[in-house]
């Protein structure tokens, strides 16, 4: 930059930007430490403490205390922990640990954090991408579904039959009846457990094409004793109504599709007349200048080009991306054949729509 160039910068700008910069590096260094702090339970062992020593918190969470202090470091310095010098003591406050513990539940940001570790893992991957296009397979990802699962399952323990599924009209007295419900791209099949369990009168298939995924859900279902949970090895854009269902859900697994139309086309199809589709997929505009004050807008979109946009280009898709927005969603199913499309949100969730759409 020559010196002209740099005598027309407005340097309380470039301050101002800089600051933001140093805390983006920090926020991004809190949150790998943040989600390793998860994994390894060093926040809920601290959340029974009183203020302890970093030897006291390695003891009880079960870990090497070298590492346990350099990680109170970190915490410390980006406030989530609090330090004595006095007595060389930590403490997590009860406040903090209502926001870090798995006792939070849907509530536990410590969980997803998790997503940036494990994101960051397929860099050079996505960078090979940008320059070439084309995708990163779900086989580059590691653990990333189990975070998913984790992440998604904590969610369904604590809102989805109490919560969500009232917000579907006559849903639940039409499952205490008994009707055929199908949860389309599973995953690890929680959810279907969960109705099962609450249902009983119910009949539920999840469907995905993952039969890691698919057995881990069949293995809850069996230690549940449930009879009523079957899992099911498909491509779920092949769904052609040759089955139908009084209800029909999915939990953020439409936008990362290979082929999203086609999927919400079977969908349509494999519903009964008048019947319901539940799809809980992520809150955003389809317009980007309208994601500028979303609370977890540059969240949203790191994770849709580092896993959710990439992987449906990984298989010829679309690559719709996790902000393909309200905007894009009711033309998809409207295109569908949805004629009623209502789109909810609940408490606690900043990060999800729950669209209700009726099949006429």
């Amino acid at each position: 930059m020559t010196g002209a160039e740099q005598a027309a910068l407005d340097m309380e700008k470039v301050g101002a930007f800089g600051e933001r910069l140093a805390g983006f590096l920090n926020g991004g260094s809190a949150a790998l430490m943040i989600s390793i702090g998860h994994r390894v339970g060093l926040f809920d062992a601290m959340a029974g403490l009183p203020a302890s020593t970093s030897t006291e918190i390695a003891d009880a969470a079960g870990l090497d205390e070298r590492y346990v202090r350099e990680w109170l470091g970190a915490m410390v310095t980006a406030g989530v922990v609090e330090y004595e010098s006095s007595r060389a003591v930590y403490v997590l406050p009860p406040e903090h640990a209502a926001l870090t513990i798995r006792a939070a539940g849907p509530n536990n940001f410590a969980n997803v954090m998790q997503f940036i570790p494990l994101v960051a893992a397929v860099e050079e991957e996505v960078i090979d991408k940008f320059r070439h296009g084309g995708g990163v397979p779900y086989s580059s990802y590691g653990r990333f579904h189990e975070a998913m699962a984790e992440l998604s399952g904590a969610s369904f323990d604590a809102n989805l039959v109490d919560v969500v599924l009232p917000l579907v009209p006559g849903i639940v007295e039409r499952l205490d009846t008994g009707i055929d419900v199908a949860d389309i791209g599973t995953g690890s099949g929680h959810a279907v457990n969960v109705m099962a369990r609450a249902f009983p009168n119910s009949r539920f298939v999840g469907y995905d094409f993952s039969e890691a995924a698919l057995s881990r859900g069949r293995a809850e279902a069996e230690a549940w004793g449930l009879s009523n949970a079957t899992f099911e090895a498909r491509d779920v854009a092949t769904l052609d109504g040759s089955r139908t269902f009084g209800f029909v859900t999915t939990f953020d697994a439409v936008h990362d599709q290979a082929d999203p139309r086609a999927v919400v086309r079977g969908i349509h199809a494999s519903l009964e007349p008048g019947a319901y589709w539940l799809c809980v997929d992520v809150r955003a505009s389809s317009h980007v200048g309208e994601n500028v004050d979303h609370p977890l807008g540059t969240f949203g979109y790191t994770v849709s080009c580092m896993h959710c946009m990439t992987v449906s280009l990984a298989y010829g898709g679309e690559g719709l991306g996790a902000m393909w927005g309200v905007h894009q969603a009711r033309e998809i199913f409207a295109e569908a054949g949805f004629g009623a499309i209502e789109v909810h949100s609940i408490e606690g969730d900043p990060m999800n729509n729950y669209y209700v759409c009726r099949r006429n």
